[in-house]
């Protein structure tokens, strides 16, 4: 392994053969994340939601204009139905989805999604 850059759905890591992998980064609960040591959520704004699995927010972002683009055992990725350039990498298992994939929903959809401290 020569060198890794983080991901949303975990960490590339790029071999000595040149192949690039991607590995899953660890999560905590569902519903909640600690990040500076305080719990964090990610709320649907139109209906004060805390996003708690992936269908719930596979859903809210479906509604959106997002699809299913690409997955495998480890993540599902989403791009806009209007051809935008823009994906959404998440960890097909929830208890792994963490600040970092809930900040990467809010800034490719800020009138719909929020992150708030618990």
């Amino acid at each position: 392994v020569y060198t890794s850059s983080m991901a949303a759905g975990g960490v590339w890591v790029f071999r000595k053969d040149g192949v690039m992998e991607l590995q899953s980064a660890a999560g905590g609960s569902s519903t909640r994340r600690s990040v500076g040591g305080r719990n964090k959520a990610l709320v649907y704004l139109p209906a004060n939601e805390p996003m708690r699995s992936l269908e719930v927010l596979e859903r809210r972002l479906g509604s959106l204009g997002w699809e299913r683009y690409y997955e495998n055992g480890d993540i599902v990725q989403l791009h806009r139905r209007d051809g935008g350039v823009d994906l959404i990498a998440l960890p097909r298992d929830f208890a792994r989805f963490c600040s970092t994939h809930m900040y990467d929903i809010v800034v490719k959809n800020r009138d719909h999604f929020k992150v708030v401290d618990l």
